[in-house]
Parts: structure tokens; C-alpha cells; sequence
């Protein structure tokens, strides 16, 4: 079990996607608060802290957070969209500082795609130079891709053109939309349906499976992954224990997540109640508000058969 932390350091950013869920808002936090909010992590036994935004590479003072945490034995992880990673000469101070892990996300391979959802024509081209920097320093990275209306055809593509293009890359995470309460609420536009990504994310994992690298899926209802429920972060949460803590620049605050109850923002259906997985889905997050929970369906394989996947 490893329960994990996550630290907005700042809502600044260098893009504007359009259903970013930490919208802008010029917010950012002290060296003094960071180190606060790592030491209340360590406290608790934390294995590892994401720090996150907005866009945590404009925060000036990150490689000092990066170091207190190490100095902590909380391993740091960063969540970037890797703009400004584009520069090599942003690496030998997060080198210096211990940065040996990074999270880029990278919603498509095609330029046209990425452009218009990031809002920055220069997006997917300063990826691929960030993705040959990180190459070059030997830091791990991993990939997350937002499951939107406009990529949710081509998932598998994507997936292919990263392992094709960069095989040192060994683990992907898909987080379908989070269209509650941020930029997505302005542009439903980008919100997609169940069926939309059901068959391409199938076909994503089945190639990322006989490629030999690792994914997890977030907000996607077990009943849409089937041969690969094992894999969905929630069900893993909830089965593991695991505990799941975030500073928010925002109203939010502080907020918990640890079992099935700490998942808020997850609906279900009447149908739920027959699925034999339902005590360890989350269910469909944004149900009934965003997304149709007429989309659900039952599922009948034992979920004694999902746990142990997990477990082992």
C-alpha cells in the first residue's frame, strides 16, 4: 500500500486547455507553505508528494521544494505539461535538486488536436523536445492523457506514436474529463460520451499490454474496462486502502480520499446494484450531472477475480 500526497504549488500557467480542471488564477504558494504541507505528509507516512498546478515548472522556488522532500524521504514527483521543458537548461538544476520522476501529459499525436486543446500551437513540438531532454537525463517519465470528445477516437494511435517514438517510456495514465466546477463546464463541447473512447481505450491498452508497459485509467467506470478492470486507479484505491491527500489553491483546501466513500463527485445508476463489482467500482464521476448514467450497465464477473489481479 502507498498513500500518496499532492501539493498545488501554483494555479499559474503557460497554457490554456480547455477543460483543465486547476484553471489559472495566479495563485501560488511559499517555500514555507510547501515545506509545510510536506512535513504534514511525512507525519502521516506518505511514500511520495506530486507537486502540481497550474504549472509547477513556472513556480521560481521548485527545486527547493523538490529537495525538502527528498530530505524528508518523500520521494517528489512532478505533473507538468512540459513547456517549458523544452529547455535543456531547465534540467541540470531539477537534476541537482533529485527530480528523477515526472508526469507529462499529452492529450494527442496530432499537432492540429493538441493545439486546439492545450490552446498553444506550440504545444506538441515543445513535448517532443521535452520528451528528448528527459531522455537525456535519465529521469523516468510517465504519460497522462485526458480522454476528451476530440482525441477519444484516436487513443490508441497516440499511444502507439509515444512507444514508437520514445520506448523508454513504461507507464501511461488515462484520466477520463473532469467536467465539474473548471474550464470544462464552459466548453461541454470537449466532454465525451462512454461509448465515444469505450472501443479506442480497449484497443490502447490490448497494445500497450503486448508492448510490455504499464497504464492506469482514471474516472472510468468498471463496466467500460472490461478484461482490464484491474487497472482502474479507483478500484485499486478502494480494494489496496490506499489514502489519497491534496493541497488545493482554492476553496477546496485540504481534501482526503481513502476508501469508497472518500470518492466524491461519483454517481451510479439503479443497474449498479446488480453489477457484482459494484462494492469495489467508484462508479461514473460527474454521473448524472455531465455524463449519462443511462451509459451504465452491469457487470457479472465475481469481483473476487478483479481483487486478486490486484493484489498480485
Amino acid at each position: 500500500m502507498a498513500n500518496l500526497g499532492y501539493i498545488q504549488i501554483t494555479r499559474s500557467c503557460n497554457q490554456k486547455c480547455r477543460f483543465c480542471s486547476n484553471p489559472d488564477t495566479g495563485e501560488t504558494i511559499t517555500l514555507s507553505q510547501a515545506k509545510h504541507y510536506i512535513n504534514d505528509y511525512a507525519k502521516r507516512g506518505y511514500a511520495g508528494v506530486f507537486l502540481t498546478g497550474g504549472e509547477p515548472t513556472l513556480h521560481p522556488q521548485l527545486t527547493e521544494m523538490i529537495a525538502y522532500a527528498l530530505s524528508k524521504n518523500i520521494l517528489p514527483r512532478l505533473i507538468t505539461n512540459g513547456q517549458l521543458l523544452s529547455e535543456k537548461k531547465r534540467f541540470p538544476s531539477l537534476i541537482k535538486s533529485g527530480l528523477n520522476h515526472i508526469m507529462l501529459s499529452v492529450y494527442s499525436y496530432d499537432n492540429k488536436v493538441q493545439a486546439k486543446l492545450s490552446g498553444n500551437s506550440a504545444s506538441l513540438s515543445n513535448i517532443k523536445s521535452a520528451l528528448d531532454n528527459i531522455k537525456d537525463a535519465g529521469i523516468t517519465v510517465d504519460i497522462i492523457t485526458t480522454i476528451n470528445k476530440y482525441n477519444a477516437s484516436h487513443l490508441s494511435r497516440t499511444a502507439k506514436w509515444i512507444v514508437e517514438s520514445y520506448p523508454f517510456i513504461r507507464h501511461f495514465i488515462w484520466n477520463n474529463l473532469d467536467p465539474l466546477n473548471n474550464r470544462a463546464a464552459s466548453n461541454p463541447d470537449t466532454w465525451p460520451k462512454l461509448n465515444d473512447f469505450e472501443l479506442e481505450l480497449n484497443k490502447a491498452m490490448c497494445f500497450l499490454c503486448s508492448a510490455g508497459k504499464t497504464f492506469r485509467v482514471e474516472r472510468v467506470p468498471l463496466c467500460y474496462m472490461s478484461g482490464f478492470e484491474h487497472c482502474s486507479t479507483e478500484t485499486r484505491k478502494i480494494v489496496k486502502e490506499e489514502e489519497r491527500s491534496i493541497f488545493f489553491l482554492d476553496d477546496k483546501a485540504f481534501v482526503k480520499q481513502k476508501g469508497l466513500r472518500g470518492l466524491i463527485g461519483y454517481n451510479k445508476s439503479k443497474c449498479c446494484k446488480d453489477c457484482l463489482l459494484d462494492s469495489i467500482c467508484a462508479g461514473l464521476y460527474g454521473g448524472g450531472e455531465c455524463y449519462s448514467l443511462s451509459e451504465l450497465y452491469p457487470v457479472f464477473i465475481p469481483k473476487e477475480v478483479i481483487i486478486k489481479k490486484i493484489l498480485e
